[in-house]
């Protein structure tokens, strides 16, 4: 099914940035227009709770879907393999998966509201990730923190079982999967 090809067309690649771009931008002004005003304050720190909650999520799912469970683990090796090919996540099942395991869990454990705001937080996470880890393997680094990112995208591309954060390294340290070139 050409819905849930891991190799896009540069339209589709780039359609899944405009379909997150539209439900972060969307989902505030439903979240601040909906919502009782008495949670809105809550809602921002959910937000971050969300945001926080994605690099654990990018973490999770690079180290132990992408590079252990198979199919996951076989169509990963795919962009491994070729690294400027346009490989990503569908966009079908990436929002399923986020509406799945992220924001029907956050919704029964926190409401409405604040399951929305956490899931808010982790879309933009998302975003940012889909965005930088494109930047690493088309776009020229000019800034120092991009030229870090990619040295270390670059080793874990030569050394699959290190730095598995694309968009920040906090967890590799923890996890002692943090490598630098030697």
């Amino acid at each position: 099914m050409k819905a849930l090809a891991i190799e896009h067309s540069k339209i589709s690649y780039f359609a899944d940035f405009l379909v997150d771009l539209a439900a972060i931008s969307l989902l505030p002004f439903l979240l601040l227009h909906f919502a009782p005003a008495r949670v809105h304050a809550g809602l921002a720190v959910a937000v971050l709770a969300g945001l926080a909650a994605w690099s654990l999520v990018e973490y999770a799912m690079h180290r132990f879907v992408f590079h252990g469970i198979e199919p996951f683990q076989r169509l990963h090796g795919e962009h491994h393999r070729r690294p400027h090919a346009l490989i990503a996540t569908p966009t079908v099942l990436s929002l399923a998966m986020i509406a799945s395991l992220f924001w029907l869990p956050a919704t029964l454990l926190a409401g409405r509201w604040y399951g929305s705001a956490a899931t808010l937080g982790l879309t933009v996470g998302y975003f940012l990730y889909g965005v930088v880890h494109h930047a690493l393997h088309h776009w020229r680094a000019r800034s120092a923190w991009l030229r870090k990112c990619k040295r270390a995208h670059a080793i874990h591309h030569r050394t699959p079982q290190f730095n598995y954060g694309v968009t920040m390294a906090w967890w590799d340290h923890a996890f002692l999967t943090a490598r630098k070139d030697s």
